[in-house]
């Protein structure tokens, strides 16, 4: 029996310095190079944090022109790569089809292995700017309908809706998704961010890590968590039956999706600004079943709190806004890796500055050193 402590899941090790995120425990804040992320989400749009995610600092009115100049530039996925995705099957589901899609555009980048700082730039600009493309598109084809071009007279956010439904909505839904960006764009050493510095520590290249992050992040307990949220209050069905139903799948035991993180223990700093971007686009939609969804995660989240003192995170109000705005809750995944690309490829780019290979070791517990018997007296 080995004495070595073993921190299972990595749970509590240190694995490497980072300045890009943290949680600050005085405030249980979320920052983004030391700006709280709930005030980036309110004051700033994404692309002015994207901005600061690569470069340290906040752009000024010059620097965030050229660096939108560069993004449009960027965008255009080409007729190779969206012709490989309407070979997939229409079943994937469509984080396969966009882990696939990025792949393919690694195999078709000349210079893919460089790693100059210069290079990685210009590949992470690419990446932000073509993978809404590829989510927008395998959208459409899963309705049967044709791609919407990118177009370079409307800002990030604005160009995704205008690729997905050909039409922008009002400022109100716009905002709340630009919200949704940024508070989803980086969290320090999660798991798919961890996977993409494990791959880079190889020194793979910024495609394979991207790759790889996007297969990590489909997994139910990191990414796909937001689709789950929107699965379980379909299976809740009205706010009348939310509370007996919380109390229910407590006392069973069952898996409720939305509510507790690894990194917080009093509240996840994101949500009071997610949720109250959710009621905003509630009020604006005012249907009944925007009112429903928003009276029926209320009940939900007041009963947890109230029974187990746990709270909701970010994936909680995502699940349901990003419904409302009108995308399939299998989307939900990929709109996550739209958001969070910046800070993958923004981790990528540091482990390179100073990389060494990511290689723990492990206990064995399997059985003590032993002599083969041959085949004949097995």
């Amino acid at each position: 029996m080995s004495d070595t402590e073993i921190r299972y899941g990595l749970q509590g090790v240190v694995a490497d310095d980072t300045a890009i995120s943290k949680v600050m425990p005085e405030s249980n804040s979320l920052t983004y190079r030391g700006y709280p992320v709930q005030d980036l989400a309110v004051q700033c749009r994404f692309e002015e944090v994207a901005y600061l995610i690569w470069n340290g600092e906040l752009p000024t009115a010059s620097q965030l022109a050229a660096f939108e100049r560069a993004e449009i530039a960027a965008r255009g996925a080409g007729d190779e790569v969206l012709s490989v995705l309407s070979m997939m099957s229409r079943d994937a589901h469509p984080m396969d089809t966009l882990r696939t899609a990025v792949s393919f555009l690694g195999q078709a980048d000349p210079q893919a292995e460089d790693a100059t700082p210069e290079a990685l730039m210009d590949k992470s600009i690419s990446l932000y700017a073509k993978i809404p493309e590829l989510i927008a598109a395998d959208f459409r084809r899963r309705q049967g309908k044709k791609p919407i071009a990118p177009t370079s007279e409307l800002g990030f956010c604005e160009n995704f809706f205008h690729m997905c439904f050909g039409s922008v909505p009002k400022p109100e839904i716009v905002k709340c998704f630009d919200i949704s960006m940024t508070l989803y764009a980086e969290h320090s050493f999660n798991a798919s961010t961890f996977t993409a510095r494990t791959i880079t520590s190889s020194m793979s290249d910024i495609y394979s890590a991207v790759t790889g992050a996007i297969g990590s992040l489909k997994g139910p307990l990191h990414g796909g968590a937001n689709e789950a949220v929107m699965h379980m209050l379909r299976e809740v069905g009205s706010a009348e039956k939310a509370e007996a139903w919380m109390l229910d799948a407590l006392a069973t035991k069952k898996k409720i999706m939305g509510f507790g993180h690894r990194v917080y223990r009093s509240g996840d700093s994101r949500v009071p600004t997610m949720t109250a971007a959710l009621e905003r686009i509630v009020a604006v939609i005012d249907t009944k079943e925007a009112q429903d969804l928003w009276a029926m995660s209320r009940v939900l989240d007041d009963t947890m709190v109230r029974e187990k003192g746990i709270y909701p995170n970010l994936d909680f109000p995502a699940g349901p806004a990003y419904y409302l705005m009108g995308f399939a809750i299998p989307m939900f995944t990929p709109i996550f890796v739209m958001s969070r690309i910046t800070g993958w490829t923004a981790h990528i780019m540091e482990q390179w500055s100073r990389n060494r290979l990511i290689r723990p070791l492990s206990n064995y517990d399997g059985p003590a050193e032993r002599a083969v018997t041959p085949l004949a007296t097995r």
